[in-house]
């Protein structure tokens, strides 16, 4: 295979996925969505975690709500456990690497609240420990996964909602996993200023 041919079979790759994605995400899209628009009216707060390219996008998610998305809206309480490097440092050195989300968690969680915890794996330490302080603060969690979903899947109670994109390829599930996110953008903003214009 030439390299232009190559480059031209990622594309091919990325838009099979996506459009698989498209025929099995969409319900758990929805519920997501829906507990995310639950926890901002009822004054709660969305955390966001991950590893390498999911930190990037729990980062990306945590912007637009912040600031904003595709329309002009007050920002929206979102922060990416990712950003802090004394924090992060800290706890890592301090205890353990698999503790860097998890004490953040602890101390900055609340009843209500919502986990966005991203692994295109399913088996990051760290982002399961995410997941056990967020259920112990009562928080609710929305997991992004690939592959078999792993241990972040069997983490989950049935209250949370697992959106898993069935590929192998890290590199494809991270470009679904963009998508989603700005699903769930855009979905909290439909939902939360409905008829403003974008």
């Amino acid at each position: 295979m030439n390299i232009q041919d190559r480059i031209s079979a990622h594309f091919q790759d990325s838009i099979s996925t996506k459009q698989r994605a498209a025929s099995e995400l969409v319900p758990s899209i929805h519920r997501a969505g829906e507990i995310m628009v639950r926890c901002l009216l009822e004054n709660g707060k969305i955390l966001c975690c991950g590893n390498g390219g999911s930190a990037g996008d729990a980062q990306h998610f945590s912007a637009e709500l912040l600031n904003r998305f595709e329309r002009e809206r007050p920002g929206l309480p979102a922060l990416a456990l990712t950003t802090d490097s004394s924090t992060i440092t800290a706890i890592a050195n301090d205890y353990s690497y698999e503790e860097i989300f998890s004490k953040q968690i602890s101390a900055l969680g609340q009843a209500g609240d919502v986990l966005l915890a991203i692994s295109t794996s399913g088996n990051s330490a760290n982002v399961i420990q995410a997941i056990k302080a967020g259920q112990d603060r009562e928080m609710l969690v929305v997991a992004l996964t690939g592959k078999d979903g792993g241990d972040v899947a069997r983490s989950l109670s049935n209250k949370d909602v697992e959106i898993r994109v069935s590929s192998d390829s890290t590199a494809r599930i991270q470009e679904v996993h963009l998508v989603v996110i700005h699903c769930l953008c855009d979905f909290i903003d439909t939902q939360l200023f409905p008829g403003d214009e974008a």
